[in-house]
């Protein structure tokens, strides 16, 4: 690898798989600190990459929005001008760490060696065949490890064994906000994965007594509906108005910690380093949990058919927001 790389990640979606991917942009530079690193993501959240110094160029791709209007003029439009957005440059690697047939297809477009998991490694096999070189990476194990492993081997460098660097810094935001406060993540993408309204509840009455408030986020009306009736039933509760990602990341880093489901924005909030008890009712989270980073805990609670109690909960977070190392 030349020691002026220009590089190209493919790394769209989910919330949760794009900050599963920071890690990957603070290892880049410690090998080649002169890389210049472009991203493609979805357009919804592309917010997240522009959070990170070190990433050159974020390219916005709208493949949700684009599926649902093929018939739309304008969608081949924008098709066209991501096309020649993403063929304007040549590449020194194009790392694909989403491992999906669209990934791979947007991959295949670029110009340069492109890189990504092997036929035994991938989700989609069919992918392996659009990468130059391919490369085995285990399934059994994290996501943030999976990433880190593929973009050193594709780079040249050992797969690192640290901590990870998510290296995202939140805006600055103007709202007011009740504080002290925990910021409840309590919405998800499947009604398998949520925590019963009633223990959100009685986690808030436990934060009321140690004199700390609770704030509730939404992004759907079932979610809006959801945080009112936790807030109805607790006087240190407050419903956010809905926000963006960039909004919520700054309203997550003022918080003392952060208590979630499995969901994107409990991600954020390791990426953002503050400490985070993540609730597991229906998924592993030794494949895809929280992972801490460099300077505060994350601790995965629960698991496939395994739903912790409110007290479990608030006995996990307790300590947390009560060491001084962590609590700002």
């Amino acid at each position: 690898m030349p020691i002026m790389l220009k590089l190209l990640i493919v790394k769209t979606s989910s919330l949760g798989d794009v900050i599963h991917n920071l890690p990957i942009i603070n290892d880049i530079n410690n090998h080649y600190p002169n890389a210049i690193i472009d991203w493609v993501v979805e357009e919804s959240f592309a917010e997240i990459p522009r959070m990170h110094t070190r990433v050159n160029h974020v390219i916005p791709i709208a493949l949700r929005h684009w599926r649902k209007h093929l018939l739309d003029k304008n969608t081949w439009r924008e098709i066209s001008a991501f096309k020649r957005l993403i063929t304007a440059n040549h590449y020194d690697a194009i790392i694909d760490t989403q491992g999906l047939l669209k990934s791979a297809l947007i991959t295949s477009q670029a110009k340069g060696v492109k890189h990504g998991y092997d036929q035994q490694s991938i989700r989609e096999p069919l992918a392996s065949y659009f990468y130059n070189r391919k490369y085995a990476v285990s399934y059994q194990q994290h996501a943030v490890i999976r990433n880190r492993t593929l973009t050193a081997l594709s780079l040249g460098y050992a797969p690192p064994d640290t901590s990870p660097d998510y290296g995202i810094e939140a805006p600055a935001t103007s709202l007011e906000l009740p504080r002290p406060f925990v910021i409840a993540l309590h919405g998800t993408s499947r009604d398998s994965k949520l925590w019963p309204t009633d223990h959100w509840i009685t986690l808030g009455k436990s934060l009321a007594e140690h004199g700390l408030n609770m704030i509730l986020p939404w992004a759907s009306k079932a979610e809006l509906n959801r945080a009112n009736q936790i807030a109805q039933a607790l006087p240190n509760a407050c419903v956010l108005a809905k926000s963006s990602i960039a909004t919520l990341a700054a309203v997550i880093a003022q918080s003392q910690a952060a208590v979630g489901v499995d969901t994107g924005l409990s991600h954020l909030a390791a990426a953002l380093n503050k400490p985070i008890v993540a609730i597991y009712t229906d998924t592993n989270p030794a494949l895809t949990g929280v992972m801490a980073g460099t300077l505060t805990p994350a601790i995965n609670l629960g698991g496939i058919k395994l739903t912790p109690s409110p007290q479990e909960v608030f006995k996990t977070l307790l300590p947390l927001i009560e060491n001084k190392n962590y609590s700002k």
